[in-house]
């Protein structure tokens, strides 16, 4: 019996990780292949979701978003919010956007999460045309 309740446990609680994002993840440079920073998701009182960049891995060239276009314009990019009011529905994170500091664009952005790994999705109109990429869960 107690490895019965053990083994229900385990599994709810496998569960409810799965389809949580918030923590530490480390972003590859899809150049490269290369780490390039870690970026911490976690959640405000408004109950939506936001990322900051928590660490560069990569010196960059300029430590600023010179090329944003909103309030991050010159921020520097340690501390940098780039994820912003992703709203989970179901096992996804949809409706928030995502800069991309190097060239200070923002698309639309869907986070799913796949065991250690989120699939993240930056997008223009349809979430087709865009690009994709895998972070790691730091530990």
């Amino acid at each position: 019996m107690k490895k019965l309740a053990f083994a229900f446990f385990a599994l709810f609680f496998s569960v409810l990780s799965y389809a949580q994002i918030e923590g530490k993840w480390k972003t590859i440079d899809d150049e490269t292949g290369k780490p390039k920073s870690i970026v911490e998701i976690f959640k405000k009182s408004d109950g939506k979701y936001y990322g900051k960049i928590s660490q560069l891995l990569i010196k960059p060239a300029n430590p600023n978003c010179v090329d944003c276009k909103d309030d991050r314009k010159n921020k520097p990019l340690l501390g940098m919010e780039i994820v912003r009011g992703l709203k989970k529905e179901g096992n996804e994170f949809t409706g928030g956007t995502i800069t991309d500091p190097k060239t200070g664009k923002t698309y639309k952005c869907n986070i799913s999460r796949e065991g250690d790994k989120l699939n993240v999705r930056g997008y223009i109109g349809f979430s087709l045309i865009g690009r994709s990429q895998t972070w790691h869960a730091v530990k």
